[in-house]
């Protein structure tokens, strides 16, 4: 299993189509056509949308790893994102009239304590090739990291540590009866 730069093993590595190029092309077209005022901005738009879109894409990725979703993305905005999978609380998929005719699909991350302007969702993302596959990937391997079945060196670590503090634990209670004693025994 190849590691991610969060030193977790990834899972699984989400594929964009590259028909979201045309989603957000027509997207754009859209907007300066319902505004009216943009429609001169078409000849701008268009070539910027044309140029824009592709070094976008590339620079879009969503790994999922046996603890994380990993999502990175922007051109001169650049962001990323660490989504510890125990605190996804939803993965929503949607879909508007665009992007059926085009057979795409955008998915919502959502988290357990977050807030802001999104409306919800930590991360949105357009274009994933299989989806519907990619999320129920994120779900199953969510439910393993709250089982506690992940299986990436992290648990080996945690097992020596529970049992060094189970040790510790049955020191105090030997500690604790022992005071009990010599608190008896004096009354």
């Amino acid at each position: 299993m190849a590691m991610s730069d969060g030193e977790h093993p990834v899972v699984a590595e989400a594929e964009f189509d590259r028909k979201v190029q045309t989603y957000w092309l027509l997207s754009a077209v859209a907007l300066c056509v319902f505004t009216v005022v943009g429609i001169p901005f078409l000849i701008i738009v268009v070539p910027l949308a044309l140029f824009f879109n592709g070094k976008y894409l590339d620079a879009m990725s969503c790994t999922l790893t046996t603890r994380t979703l990993d999502v990175r993305k922007g051109l001169f905005n650049k962001v990323e994102s660490t989504i510890p999978l125990e605190r996804i609380t939803d993965l929503q998929m949607f879909q508007g009239p665009i992007m059926r005719m085009l057979g795409l699909h955008g998915f919502k991350v959502e988290t357990a304590g977050q807030s802001g302007p999104t409306g919800g969702s930590l991360v949105t993302l357009i274009g994933i090739v299989d989806a519907h596959g990619f999320k129920k990937r994120v779900m199953a391997q969510r439910e393993n990291v709250g089982a506690g079945v992940v299986d990436d060196g992290a648990n080996s670590d945690k097992a020596t540590a529970s049992s060094g503090d189970a040790s510790v634990l049955i020191e105090i209670r030997d500690s604790l009866l022992r005071i009990e004693q010599g608190l008896a025994e004096r009354e």
